[in-house]
């Protein structure tokens, strides 16, 4: 019998490096230093970021509607991670459900259910410099006052050399590494490199979005659209969520379905209930900062190896919600199990791969759900039953079973698997019924 080969694991003097200083590449940084620190073990941390997040526009640009939820912000002060008030740009109070059938200002259901809005970088296009605090920058600062050495230098080749992963860079820097962890957005060009590392990656299907930052004015914002985000239901096809988001003196508008164009977004930006939310007269033209970003459909391939492991968008995410918070998730565990269990492809597969595992399974759920609200936007009476239903409930009337489905349908508050199960629910769907009959009935007396 052959000798069996030793674990593969981080020791004293491992040289970890981290490319992506996102949320995903900044927080597994945090994670893993603070329990070598912990340990007594010291772990080298390079974290590649070309960008930076207090610079506003292109160069420290995210491409994200940057929400995050109360129960994320409480996980975060339990890792010991606060986040500071100038970071959090508008608490939101609730949200505000526009469709053709009308309106509905819904409040969150309890106090672990409220969401907040944050800037990635330090401002759209345009805007002043220290305009704000960034999430992204403040995550980043915090890695780097763990002991991470940050390397202000583009990538451009990543690659496994006699076993071991090595990084090379734009101004000539070649390093090689025990661990390479790729936390890379899918928007970024240096995915592509991760191709050649020997795993057979291959990235995320994806789709195309829409993001713009709108300068408005606290006035505007406080008038227009309060402390609410709206979310919009319409009938323009493909198109799967939209929502305008207020941080500070700027409204940020998502929209997110199925290759988003600008016929679309020209048809979002007419349509009656979006023209409402902006002050009279105001039109998108001359918008400066907007962008087609590509968000995620599926998983990646070949997303684990030995001494190789990928985080965050570049595996997995939440179909169209809750990226940050999946940044979290993936980077915690995937620091984990590096530091207690291995860097070797079978601890990751055993370790790691559930979590992302997971997320893809609850994604099948997100497109059932999905698919529904598509027929719902297809069907005015439907429209008009979830408007009533929901009112109902808002004056204190039944059980809170469709309130609590669209808050967390549209913040990403809870499983998709969670929301299925409580629409198929006999008891929210008589109750629909009762009211998309009752509705149906009176529009047909009058």
């Amino acid at each position: 019998m052959g000798i069996p080969e030793p674990p593969l694991r981080l020791t004293d003097g491992s040289r970890v490096g981290v490319v992506g200083g996102g949320p995903a590449g900044s927080l597994f940084s945090h994670f893993l230093l603070a329990m070598a620190n912990r340990a007594g073990m010291d772990i080298r941390v390079d974290l590649y970021e070309p960008r930076d997040f207090s610079i506003p526009g292109n160069s420290g640009c995210n491409k994200c509607g940057g929400i995050i939820y109360e129960s994320l912000v409480q996980s975060l002060a339990t890792d010991g991670i606060i986040l500071p008030p100038a970071v959090v740009q508008h608490g939101i109070a609730g949200f505000t459900f526009h469709t053709d059938e009308g309106i509905v200002r819904i409040k969150p259901p309890s106090d672990e259910r409220r969401i907040a809005s944050v800037r990635r970088g330090a401002g759209p296009c345009g805007a002043a410099v220290g305009l704000s605090a960034s999430f992204d920058g403040h995550l980043l600062a915090l890695a780097e006052a763990k002991g991470a050495r940050i390397v202000r230098d583009r990538v451009t080749g990543v690659a496994m050399t006699g076993g071991r992963p090595r990084i090379t860079t734009k101004s000539g820097l070649s390093e090689e590494y025990d661990l390479l962890v790729g936390a890379l957005g899918v928007n970024s060009a240096e995915l592509s490199l991760f191709e050649g590392c020997g795993t057979g990656y291959k990235p995320p299907a994806t789709s195309r979005a829409y993001i713009t930052e709108i300068l408005l004015g606290s006035e505007a914002i406080e008038k227009c659209l309060g402390d609410a985000m709206h979310v919009f239901l319409l009938d323009i096809p493909r198109l799967k969520f939209a929502a305008i988001i207020p941080k500070g003196e700027y409204a940020t508008v998502c929209l997110l379905g199925r290759d988003i164009g600008q016929e679309m977004v020209d048809a979002f930006f007419r349509h009656p209930e979006v023209l409402a939310c902006f002050p009279a007269g105001w039109t998108p033209a001359g918008v400066r900062c907007r962008c087609f970003p590509s968000i995620i459909l599926g998983e990646a391939l070949g997303a684990v190896g030995d001494r190789f492991v990928m985080i965050g968008d570049c595996y997995v995410s939440r179909l169209y919600k809750d990226g940050i918070g999946n940044a979290y998730r993936t980077a915690k565990a995937a620091a984990q199990t590096a530091f207690l269990e291995g860097i070797s492809k079978r601890d990751f597969d055993r370790y790691y791969r559930p979590i992302c595992d997971a997320v893809a399974r609850d994604n099948r759920y997100g497109r059932i759900v999905f698919a529904i609200t598509s027929l719902i936007k297809k069907m005015p009476f439907l429209r008009h039953g979830v408007v009533r239903m929901t009112h109902a409930e808002q004056a204190g009337l039944g059980t809170l079973r469709m309130r609590t489905v669209l808050w967390d349908t549209f913040t990403g508050n809870a499983t998709f698997g969670n929301i299925f199960r409580r629409a198929i629910h006999p008891f929210f769907l008589a109750r629909l019924l009762s009211e998309t009959v009752k509705g149906w009935t009176n529009s047909s007396d009058k």
